[in-house]
């Protein structure tokens, strides 16, 4: 345990701005679990929107510096890509995108006689 008074602030500072940081990270969490629903759902147009929130949130928390800014770039990157597949495969008439980024099989398709 920590004596000096220096020290203990410094427990204290550091007490806050854990609580602050693992706020900010449930946040991103949130948001993300957001744009995947959409995504998966097949709602393009309210998952255009969640990323746009998303990409919002990942930049405020990076220039918060919780997270690393290359790390947000990085995931924001990702999560573009997912729903520029998505839009891809509707635009063809493709396989729905599951929740975690993977495409699914039409019915029937893909089996051999």
């Amino acid at each position: 345990m920590a004596h000096s008074l220096s020290a203990k602030k410094r427990v204290r500072q550091n007490e806050k701005r854990r609580a602050r940081n693992r706020f900010r990270k449930d946040q991103i969490k949130s948001v993300v679990k957001g744009f995947t629903v959409a995504l998966a759902g097949g709602n393009l147009d309210k998952a255009a929107e969640a990323l746009k929130t998303t990409v919002s949130r990942l930049d405020k928390v990076a220039a918060k510096h919780t997270i690393h800014k290359n790390t947000a770039a990085r995931r924001r990157s990702r999560l573009t890509k997912r729903l520029n597949a998505a839009r891809a495969l509707a635009a063809a008439g493709g396989p729905k995108i599951t929740a975690k980024g993977s495409k699914k099989k039409a019915a029937g398709a893909g089996t051999q006689a």
